[in-house]
């Protein structure tokens, strides 16, 4: 790996000349709407973010929502008779968990290119409509060969929301902002879990003569995201410089205040030599690896969640209820560590601390009596505390990624990771080890620490990365030591008052030159600085 990087800083000079001749759509949208009022206040941008966040992070939000609560439909309903009314047998119904990810992990390579050739609002709400729309057509799915089905092409649309997401994150906030942003969409993670237990309650208490109750579950959660899909198609834009919910200048200080991050925004060309960058970039696979271990413990929680409380003791509506707290301590456990992340700017530390009370949770459900029902429950929301880690790694990897096609490729690895780990998870429980589900505790332990491991590690090859763009800087006659601009808090921002564009001749200048805004990977660009 270190060989394969050194290859690629020998020949940075000429991709630097390549990339400053190919013009993004960020420079020639900032060239050519510069004015002799193109500086702007923190004050302004302050009014800026806000409108982004009332807008764009509020349809991701719940586009997320939507997304975690269609997939989750399934361990909603499997209180409710599922195995008998579908007569599911064996691993068949732990197959109808692991084959949503399946097909999200194949549909991934695909979801990279369409994510970099098409615009990315209209991509998010195709993607929303269209697996809305699957899952109010599985009501009509009776056995195990449709339900598999269905649930395979839910999957395969429901690939795109995460990569979306990921990719919004990126394009609209700078990389000091981002991590909060994708701790927010999230914790949605968490109110889908009371919002769900709370519908399924209702639902579940309609008896009809024609529909089995997982029926009308499935109906009611794809029928009302069918609905948002159209919300989500009118009102979210496909990049800073095209959003028409914004002014021009609103537009110019949306563009210009990510010039820090060096990453880019959108140019939506597929370019080779960022996939190929891709795969040799070792820290690809740091991400890789993080993600697929807290996958693989988080796809068997999400699909056996219900049951496992189910078999404390509790009936269907008593578990139903017991799952809502679940809900409210991964909201609080994933915004606590988001914030703690963003003061700290330590993700590496954070997440190896976010592995310990999940740890401490699976030691308890395997350890503790079965009549300690009390006990077992609060193991059981011990546990529910791994999903903050998810987030975080989703953040991190993306403030470490830059380019465009390198950005979603990267991505699209990381998703791959969770894909296979949420296919591998479900498969380790067995309704047949029922009450105990001692293989999946152990694996979810040995998941726990090894997440926690890798984590701790890879802050210093970050370090390692950040020294060899140091000495490159010297090479090209730059400052040595930089302060990484983007990850400035507001108080820092709020100090300098003001973006200094002392002319406008001068200032176009600088847009075409700097790294910021040109289609440039991380590893090219000797400006970049990594987040640990």
């Amino acid at each position: 790996m270190a060989q394969a990087n050194d290859e690629i800083s020998t020949v940075q000079e000429q991709e630097q000349r390549h990339e400053r001749a190919t013009r993004s759509k960020a420079v020639e949208f900032l060239t050519s709407h510069a004015t002799e009022e193109t500086a702007f206040t923190y004050e302004e941008e302050k009014a800026v973010l806000r409108r982004i966040d009332k807008r764009i992070l509020v349809l991701v939000l719940w586009a997320y929502f939507f997304q975690q609560l269609d997939k989750s439909s399934l361990s909603y309903v499997s209180i409710f008779g599922l195995q008998e009314d579908a007569n599911l047998v064996g691993l068949q119904y732990s197959w109808l968990g692991s084959i949503l990810y399946l097909a999200q992990l194949v549909m991934q390579p695909l979801v990279a290119l369409i994510l970099v050739k098409l615009p990315t609002g209209k991509v998010l709400a195709s993607a929303i409509f269209l697996w809305g729309s699957a899952l109010a057509i599985m009501a009509a799915c009776t056995d195990f060969p449709s339900l598999l089905g269905l649930r395979f092409v839910l999957g395969s649309f429901e690939s795109c929301i995460a990569p979306c997401c990921v990719a919004i994150t990126q394009m609209w906030w700078r990389r000091s902002e981002q991590t909060l942003r994708v701790s927010y969409w999230n914790a949605m993670n968490g109110l889908t879990s009371i919002i769900g237990s709370l519908l399924t309650y209702g639902l579940g208490h309609i008896h009809s003569n024609t529909l089995y109750r997982y029926q009308t579950i499935f109906m009611f959660c794809g029928l009302l995201t069918v609905v948002y899909s159209f919300l989500v198609f009118w009102l979210m834009p496909d990049s800073p410089m095209e959003a028409k919910c914004l002014s021009d200048r609103e537009k110019f200080i949306a563009t210009e205040r990510l010039r820090a991050n060096q990453m880019g925004i959108s140019n939506q060309e597929w370019r080779w030599d960022h996939a190929r960058e891709v795969i040799l970039d070792f820290k690809t696979w740091c991400w890789f690896f993080s993600i697929i271990t807290i996958s693989i413990a988080s796809g068997g929680i999400s699909s056996f969640g219900s049951l496992i409380v189910k078999s404390f003791g509790f009936d269907s509506f008593q578990t139903i209820l017991f799952n809502i707290p679940f809900g409210v301590i991964q909201i609080l456990a994933i915004l606590i560590t988001g914030w703690l992340a963003t003061w700290t700017q330590r993700k590496g530390l954070v997440i190896a601390g976010a592995s310990v009370l999940p740890s401490a949770g699976a030691i308890m459900m395997l350890t503790v009596p079965r009549h300690n029902k009390g006990v077992l429950l609060f193991g059981y929301y011990l546990v529910s505390t791994m999903a903050s880690i998810t987030p975080l790694i989703y953040a991190w990897q993306a403030q470490n990624t830059a380019g465009d096609t390198k950005k979603k490729c990267t991505s699209g690895i990381v998703f791959i990771g969770m894909c296979a780990g949420n296919i591998i998870g479900p498969l380790l429980y067995s309704t047949e080890e029922a009450p105990l589900y001692r293989t999946g505790l152990i694996a979810n332990l040995a998941m726990f620490v090894t997440v926690g491991t890798i984590a701790g590690l890879t802050p210093f090859y970050l370090m390692h990365l950040n020294k060899k763009h140091e000495k490159r800087r010297v090479e090209l006659g730059k400052m040595g030591p930089v302060a990484d601009m983007s990850m400035l808090n507001k108080d820092k921002r709020k100090e300098t008052k003001a973006v200094e564009l002392e002319d406008i001749r001068d200032q176009k200048v600088s847009v075409e030159q700097d790294n910021g805004l040109q289609d440039m990977t991380d590893l090219k660009n000797e400006d970049f600085v990594y987040v640990y």
